[in-house]
């Protein structure tokens, strides 16, 4: 996961072998696949749409870039046994992973749980209560199919939200319909921008991957968040000594998550 590897903007989506999987069907199979391969293709070409107009937006259409809560954002503080972080999560672009955490925050479902697994210049991972990366659950578990199959809900990408330092980004197993309850914030310092090919990616997020995150993990992981102050203390994190499973050797907790603004929908 810490190798990095160029991601173009323009490839993250992309639809093969369609028809061959049409003609390979038959009854209500074929009527149940041919529907969802059209909302597959209607989906990749609306966010073909976005990616054009993402390549051509300025830094402010890029909620990760300013640090003022907006109306329809919503604001946690993430109370950690070293220190506050204060992050602010974009329903707008990743409504399941907010409605997800926050729902899940409110509850104290986070509440004594450890960041589990810490790799400094990488990112710190937390969200699981059985505190080895195995266990969390989403607040559908299988009880909606149309969000959640039973091993968690789906992927939200959008050309919006990026993987930059200082990223809230949702866990998974490294597959759609994963994620549960378990989160990451994306810690790594190092300049990304150096490894993008001028046009694959927006110039307002070039230039803020020249601050750090994962460039590698775009397109795989749902961002549905910002840390808009307290990187300090997640610096912190990632540099405790770990042990095995990169888990620190002493235990780093999440006391608290309050909710300090709720986005206002319409």
């Amino acid at each position: 996961m810490k190798k990095l590897l160029l991601i173009s903007l323009v490839g993250l989506v992309f639809l093969t072998g369609c028809d061959k999987v049409e003609r390979t069907l038959k009854g209500d199979d074929y009527v149940n696949q041919k529907k969802s391969l059209q909302q597959a293709k209607e989906t990749d070409a609306n966010y073909q749409k976005d990616i054009q107009k993402a390549l051509k937006s300025g830094q402010e259409a890029f909620p990760q870039l300013s640090n003022k809560v907006a109306k329809d954002e919503s604001q946690v503080i993430l109370s950690t046994s070293m220190g506050d972080i204060n992050i602010k999560l974009f329903p707008k672009y990743a409504p399941l992973a907010v409605e997800n955490f926050m729902t899940h925050a409110k509850e104290g479902y986070y509440d004594g749980l450890t960041f589990h697994r810490v790799i400094n210049e990488f990112m710190i991972q937390a969200g699981d209560p059985n505190g080895d990366g195995t266990g969390g659950q989403s607040i559908w578990n299988g009880k909606d199919s149309n969000i959640d199959s039973g091993t968690g809900f789906k992927n939200e990408i959008t050309p919006f939200l990026y993987n930059l330092r200082g990223a809230l980004s949702m866990a998974n197993a490294g597959s759609d319909r994963t994620n549960g309850s378990q989160f990451f914030i994306n810690q790594n310092p190092k300049n990304q921008a150096n490894q993008i090919k001028e046009g694959d990616y927006p110039a307002p997020i070039i230039d803020a991957y020249k601050e750090g995150g994962n460039l590698s993990l775009d397109g795989k992981y749902t961002v549905f968040g910002q840390v808009i102050s307290g990187m300090d203390v997640v610096d912190k994190i990632a540099a405790v000594e770990t042990g095995d499973g990169d888990k620190p050797k002493e235990d780093i907790t999440i006391e608290k998550i309050m909710v300090k603004q709720e986005a206002k929908t319409k």
